[in-house]
């Protein structure tokens, strides 16, 4: 009778030990920086909208080169797609560092360089894959790379390709 009760007892314990979930990784709930790149600086905020996807807000100056340097406002909702697998490997998930797949909106303001010709506002919508990891504490860096549409306002409406391909280096807060 002692070794069914006991029988018993392993198999109950078994199985509830295999139904416990472990806790699942999560984005954070707010995360905020300051990044610079090779041509621009950034202070951006992430808002937690689930536990796989955060929004990033972004405002900053950039451009493709020293002469066309153009203020900017960024939204972008980020899927980070394997916070789950880096937590189970025991690698660090703190700031949302992973991987991340996004449709980044952009609004370019006009060009600096031209201030009296203010008619160069362009919205841009880019799908982009990235990545995000961080250098102790409260250092990060981050590399993404995308392709999408670009709707100028010069003279009239066109509707061209955006390129991005990002590499920053930041300070969170």
């Amino acid at each position: 009778m002692s070794r069914v009760v006991l029988a018993s007892f392993l198999m109950l314990s078994s199985y509830f030990g295999i139904s416990q979930h472990t806790k699942e990784a999560s984005v954070e709930k707010s995360v905020f920086g300051i990044q610079i790149g090779l041509l621009g600086v950034w202070v951006h905020n992430e808002l937690k909208l689930s536990n796989l996807i955060a929004l990033r807000s972004e405002i900053g100056v950039g451009g493709v080169n020293t002469s066309h340097i153009e203020p900017l406002i960024t939204l972008e909702p980020r899927w980070y797609y394997n916070l789950n697998k880096r937590a189970d490997k025991g690698r660090r998930i703190d700031g949302n560092s992973g991987n991340y797949i996004s449709l980044r909106a952009s609004y370019r303001f006009f060009d600096i360089s031209e201030v009296e010709n203010n008619d160069q506002d362009y919205l841009l919508l880019t799908p982009t894959l990235g990545i995000r990891r961080n250098i102790g504490k409260h250092f990060n860096y981050e590399a993404g790379l995308g392709l999408g549409l670009a709707f100028r306002n010069e003279n009239g409406r066109e509707i061209g390709y955006s390129s991005i391909f990002d590499l920053k280096i930041g300070y969170r807060f």
